[in-house]
């Protein structure tokens, strides 16, 4: 995946400037928090500008132009909403965005008012979204980097990782394993529906306390909905996933077995960060999500 030139203010100033001069005198400025797929900048107060950050996120720019604005006033909660579309320019090689700027703070849990409160208003937003008609919507693939596409797409690399981690923490491998296999053996049998790809704490905003919008649809799609389910794991826990999970439910398009695919992306991403960077904090954070997952999946077995 090849990286574009840096990409920095200096380089933001002068795109807007050759391409959008009425906003050629608002200040730019990198936003703290701004992402991994894109570069990202406030343009002045109210807009943002969104860069993909190499070349595998750069069709994600004509897919939320064209499908946001149609998702958007289907939802119950603020999403991005583009204002323009840059071009290729100064160097830079892909096309990219100008949104308007949406006032929050990343989800934490030190953050959030009621957990179960938030887990109950995600999940409305998710069933919500999986409910708008997806015909003609972009299916899962290489845009979404398989997110809503089946879980054999990361076979591989998660047995990979399993057996790169035997050594180490032994005790995790044979779980491991049997969650793994038990989540590919879920099959999903329903239509595709509309999914988000990324629901990550950072994609999440909050405002006094509440679930207050949801941002970067770089991995949305049409497909199943699974791959939505990864933040119960990530963020949520008793009681607040028990919320989460009833609520999703609830809406229709996910079941037992939904679920199940969905603690196996949780547990793909857990192993394959484990596995590559098992001693910074990145490491130790997947290393307390994949014991959620794996301590879920064996009080499951137990029971069944």
């Amino acid at each position: 995946m090849s990286a574009p030139p840096s990409v920095d203010a200096d380089l933001v100033r002068k795109l807007i400037a050759s391409q959008f001069p009425r906003w050629a005198h608002l200040p730019v400025t990198p936003v703290a928090a701004g992402g991994v797929d894109n570069r990202t900048f406030h343009l002045g107060d109210e807009m943002a500008v969104r860069l993909p950050s190499a070349e595998g996120y750069a069709p994600q720019v004509d897919k939320e132009q064209t499908w946001l604005p149609v998702l958007a006033p289907r939802l119950p909660l603020p999403v991005p909403a583009p204002l323009a579309k840059g071009e290729p320019a100064e160097g830079y090689p892909f096309r990219w965005s100008v949104n308007r700027w949406i006032e929050g703070e990343t989800a934490s849990r030190e953050r959030i008012g009621d957990l179960t409160e938030f887990a109950t208003d995600l999940a409305g937003f998710l069933t919500t979204l999986q409910g708008i008609d997806a015909t003609g919507g972009p299916l899962a693939g290489a845009h979404s980097f398989y997110r809503g596409a089946p879980l054999t797409t990361y076979d591989a690399e998660t047995r990979r990782s399993i057996e790169a981690l035997a050594g180490r923490i032994p005790a995790v491998a044979e779980t491991a394993t049997a969650a793994w296999e038990s989540a590919l053996n879920a099959s999903w049998e329903g239509r595709p529906v509309w999914f988000h790809g990324d629901v990550a704490s950072g994609n999440l905003l909050v405002a006094e306390g509440r679930l207050s919008a949801v941002i970067d649809f770089g991995c949305s799609g049409v497909g199943d909905p699974a791959c939505d389910l990864s933040i119960a794991w990530t963020l949520l826990s008793g009681e607040s996933r028990k919320a989460f999970r009833e609520a999703m439910y609830a809406g229709g398009h996910v079941d037992a077995a939904c679920w199940e695919r969905g603690r196996g992306w949780t547990l793909w991403k857990a192993l394959i960060s484990l596995a590559g960077l098992m001693c910074d904090g990145a490491g130790t954070e997947a290393a307390a999500v994949l014991d959620e997952v794996l301590t879920e999946y064996e009080e499951e077995r137990t029971d069944r």
